[in-house]
């Protein structure tokens, strides 16, 4: 089917379903070391593996909706991409208050981990992006932006330990992790919004 279509594609489906497992086991992960050695860039990343699970599940029980029906859900989507955003923010700011350099081997390690997830998750989407709409462009877009934020993670884990035994490294990555999820919820949610328009 057209991605202005139906789509029921029954491969996207268990992709989306595999991504969302994949995001949602190494979550668990990324959170429990960002929690143990205070890092923000890893507290927004593991929030964002949350989200990104979320995203693939809700993709994969609306691929036989009507374009207008996921147009709308893409929108709700876009949404969903704004709260790592936040929570990143947040988290950037009590930092700020109380500085505290994070361990930079565990750093760098939980980083190559998500790296190592993120791209396989990205590879497998990457040839059903322009299916579906907004949703798979919703779930391609997280994974790539993903991909991005753990090399900026393992290269604040690398000037930490060898240049810049600091907070900063770590806030500067955390604060950026936030921004693209920013971005990328705004271009979904403009992707949704013109599918919304021409469904009707």
């Amino acid at each position: 089917m057209t991605e202005r279509g139906k789509t029921s594609d029954p491969a996207l489906r268990r992709v989306v379903i595999t991504v969302a497992l994949l995001n949602l086991g190494y979550f668990g992960v990324e959170f429990a070391v960002g929690l143990a050695i205070g890092s923000v860039s890893l507290f927004a990343d593991s929030i964002d593996f949350l989200e990104d699970a979320s995203i693939n599940l809700l993709i994969a029980f609306a691929l036989g909706w009507e374009p207008k029906q996921r147009a709308r859900l893409g929108m709700g989507l876009a949404m969903i991409l704004l709260v790592p955003a936040i929570a990143g923010l947040w988290t950037a700011w009590q930092k700020l208050v109380a500085p505290s350099v994070p361990a930079p081997g565990p750093l760098t390690l939980a980083g190559t981990g998500a790296l190592l997830v993120n791209l396989t998750c990205a590879f497998m989407l990457a040839r059903f992006r322009h299916h579906g709409g907004s949703l798979t462009r919703a779930a391609f877009l997280s994974a790539r932006n993903d991909t991005l934020a753990n090399v900026a993670i393992i290269a604040a884990g690398a000037v930490t330990a060898f240049w810049w035994h600091s907070a900063w490294p770590d806030l500067i990555v955390g604060i950026g992790i936030a921004v693209m999820n920013a971005d990328a919820a705004r271009e979904v949610f403009e992707a949704a919004r013109e599918e919304h328009k021409e469904a009707e």
